[in-house]
């Protein structure tokens, strides 16, 4: 993950959205907004994004139908995923979050200390596994290539 990497914060409500971002600020990370979950696809289908902060229930697409749609395909399927709820504590809407794997489910009103700490222990651990990754990929192009010298040489 690029080290520019953002965080998108969804949200219908934009009073929601202002206090979210205040209590990131402290963070120093890019933050990034959307109102709707069709808004908050199209950003993460951008790219560059490194953990998501995603409203539960808005109106059209649904924060666990982003969710759902993330975890099909390989390019966002390991983006950490924060939900938030304003409806209060939801065993039904816990176990589908967490089967979807959900890194938390979060209650409104936010606690701004609890919420830094978690956004900065997802997206520095999300960060570390994607540079743990990247370096894989470049030593097993490494083995291949001392495996295959043949196939190194030869230019079209």
């Amino acid at each position: 993950m690029p080290s520019d990497a953002k965080i998108l914060i969804v949200d219908d409500h934009e009073d929601t959205l202002y206090a979210l971002e205040s209590a990131l600020a402290p963070l120093g990370h890019l933050v990034t907004r959307a109102t709707s979950g069709d808004d908050a696809l199209k950003e993460v289908l951008r790219g560059r994004i490194g953990l998501l902060l995603l409203d539960v229930r808005m109106p059209g697409v649904s924060g666990l139908d982003v969710v759902r749609y993330m975890r099909r395909l390989e390019q966002t399927q390991h983006i950490p995923v924060i939900l938030i709820t304003g409806f209060g504590p939801d065993a039904e809407l816990s176990a589908t979050a967490y089967a979807l794997g959900v890194a938390d489910l979060v209650m409104k009103p936010v606690d701004p200390w609890t919420l830094r700490t978690k956004v900065r222990y997802l997206y520095d651990t999300h960060r570390r596994c994607q540079a743990l990754e990247r370096e894989l990929r470049e030593l097993r192009a490494e083995i291949d290539a001392a495996h295959h010298p043949l196939e190194q040489d030869r230019t079209p």
